[in-house]
């Protein structure tokens, strides 16, 4: 069945003063496709983005259009009236009847911006905040093609997973366009359909998603028996732990998984964990990082409460939350920038700890030096993977060429900017490494060259990410902030969604009015004041005031055993990586954990009923 034509370029030539982006480059979208542009920054993303939503005239060649086609297009940067107000920056001169009785325009509001003030001015919002309402303005039009630049920036966890469900199911599987720039590669994973890498002027497509065209690279790469050892021995390790990670992201029919497991038969796991233990012990002790019945507060707002987090040598560990639930907070306890209003935080004698932050705080007092003599004044080498390599060798690895080895700092990319800063902070060796958003301005392939380092770091780390592919790649176990305190996550980022939609359900029940007018942003703070009343006595849902004192005493007690548990698998791991050599003895300690893992299992189903009772 022929898809009928959308959109396309045809012998399309674009040059910039200092490079030529593209040369000769004819492409085209059809109905159906859902299109993932990758490729490395600065290869011309964006700038093919521009061209065919006809934001950018290339020098040569020619766009097209279908007769009626409507592009909706999401830039990169911020177009949104400062002086607006939010409801009117998303639906306009809208009569509110509207577009509160259209359930496309309900759902995007839900969806992105569920809290936000309708009468706010948009230059009071945060940058999240506006990233949400410029989203939510273009998905609340009709179009027959969308074009988005980076739309997860600023995004979290949340929304980029209710994001991708939207573009899922916005149009039939044979009608409709996408075509998004992201180096978001979970989220290529799930709503493409079809990939365009750009590289050297050029657009070379692939069948599927992300994990399609990796296979689909590695084998482009072996036919043609390209010399690009460090490359392509990358993505078969990073193909490697596609095909041993989530059953759904390899089951998908493009995905062919026989050559798949042939490609990578002689390819180890990403990461010997007993090694990087033993390593991480030898260079920490046994103490890293403890905190106990720890708690903070700003003034009256009390953030966090009660955790108990005992940090294990070599633990590598993700932590994910809403904007605003703590989780830099619970950080700065970690680093000791903040101390413990309640509790007690207790550091390791060896405890060096790093944090690579968003706001490169580190490069400012280097901004006029050259890269080379930066570098210079660091280690002369380093160790990786068992490999001795020199800081020009790594800059090497994570895309320096040897011109920009003579590049101030301040002329660098954010992208560069970020990589260099990484650098730096691996070449001080510290023992504890924290990464804040470490995955912003960063393309795919050096995603997959700082994961590939990650890898072979022999140190405790505690990584903050909305990139769900990047934390579930190096990290070995997710734990969430909700409510002020810490969960494990045994079912990782799933179970964390799974959560947070049932404590967002919770809180619009308890918000519901009961009219139509509660779909509307400017009703939301009256609906939550009625909705307490409703709530108080039970009798709305069934529940009588003796069951909720009951299951409250159910979720302390609940609350108390995981506790417990978390401390002796804590115990558990530090044994393991005491005696990783005695091989029965951490057998032994490995069917312990097995059992703690069902009887965790167990507490945390009875957690949610219990939870569902009280509200």
């Amino acid at each position: 069945m022929t898809m009928a034509h959308l959109l396309g370029a045809e012998a399309v030539h674009l040059e910039f003063p200092t490079k030529v982006v593209f040369d000769s480059v004819t492409i085209g979208i059809n109905e159906g496709d859902r299109i993932g542009i990758v490729g490395r920054n600065g290869d011309g993303k964006s700038s093919l983005l521009k061209v065919l939503a006809q934001r950018l005239e290339p020098d040569s060649g020619r766009v097209t259009w279908r007769n009626g086609v409507h592009v909706g297009v999401l830039d990169q940067t911020d177009t949104l009236d400062q002086d607006d107000t939010v409801g009117h920056a998303i639906v306009g001169d809208a009569a509110d009847h509207e577009w509160a009785s259209d359930p496309k325009i309900r759902d995007v509001l839900a969806g992105l911006v569920p809290d936000l003030d309708w009468d706010a001015r948009v230059g009071d919002l945060s940058g999240g905040q506006r990233r949400r309402v410029a989203l939510a303005k273009l998905l609340a039009g009709d179009w027959d093609v969308l074009a988005l630049d980076e739309p997860t920036n600023h995004l979290d966890v949340e929304g980029i997973t209710w994001l991708a469900q939207h573009l899922k199911r916005r149009w039939s599987a044979n009608q409709g366009g996408l075509f998004v720039v992201t180096h978001d590669r979970w989220f290529l994973d799930e709503v493409c359909n079809l990939t365009w890498e750009v590289h050297d002027r050029i657009i070379e497509p692939f069948e599927g998603g992300y994990a399609a065209y990796i296979l689909q690279r590695v084998e482009r790469d072996r036919q043609a028996s390209v010399v690009e050892a460090k490359r392509q021995n990358l993505m078969r390790k990073e193909l490697a732990w596609l095909r041993r990670g989530a059953p759904a992201r390899t089951s998908k029919p493009k995905f062919r998984i026989d050559a798949a497991n042939q490609l990578i038969a002689n390819e180890p796991p990403p990461r010997n964990p007993v090694e990087l233990s033993q390593m991480a012990t030898a260079r920490l002790g046994k103490d890293v990082v403890d905190l106990i019945d720890a708690g903070f507060a700003y003034g009256d707002n009390e953030v966090l409460r009660d955790v108990t987090w005992r940090i294990a040598p070599g633990e590598r560990t993700g932590i994910l939350g809403v904007n605003g639930a703590g989780k830099s907070t619970l950080l700065k306890l970690v680093t000791g920038e903040l101390s413990p209003t309640s509790g007690r935080v207790k550091h390791g004698k060896t405890v060096q700890v790093a944090t690579l932050n968003q706001e490169l705080e580190g490069l400012r007092e280097v901004a006029q030096d050259r890269v080379s003599d930066v570098i210079a004044r660091k280690r002369t080498t380093y160790v990786t993977g068992g490999k001795e390599m020199t800081p020009g060798q790594m800059l090497e690895r994570l895309g320096f060429t040897n011109t920009q080895l003579a590049t101030p700092v301040k002329d660098l990319s954010g992208g560069q900017q970020r990589r260099l800063q990484f650098l730096l902070l691996l070449l001080d060796e510290p023992n504890v490494l924290i990464l804040d958003e470490p995955t912003n301005d960063l393309d795919t392939d050096m995603l997959a060259a700082m994961e590939d380092l990650l890898d072979t770091w022999p140190g405790t780390l505690l990584v903050i990410s909305h990139d769900r592919y990047f934390l579930e790649r190096v990290t070995d176990q997710q734990y969430a902030v909700l409510n002020g305190q810490m969960r494990h996550l045994p079912g990782g980022v799933d179970e964390y969604l799974a959560l947070s939609a049932q404590v967002s359900a919770q809180r619009v029940g308890r918000g519901r009015s009961g009219g139509a007018s509660s779909v509307a942003p400017h009703d939301s703070g009256s609906s939550r004041a009625h909705g307490v009343s409703d709530n108080a006595g039970g009798s709305s849902s069934g529940v009588s005031s003796a069951d909720i004192r009951a299951a409250k005493k159910d979720l302390a007690r609940i609350e108390r055993r995981l506790a417990k548990i978390e401390e002796a698998e804590a115990k558990i791991h530090a044994d393991m990586a005491a005696h990783a050599t005695d091989y029965e003895k951490t057998a032994a300690l490995d069917a312990q954990l097995r059992d703690l893992a069902v009887e965790r299992d167990d507490l945390e189903m009875q957690w949610l009923e219990a939870s569902e009772i009280t509200g």
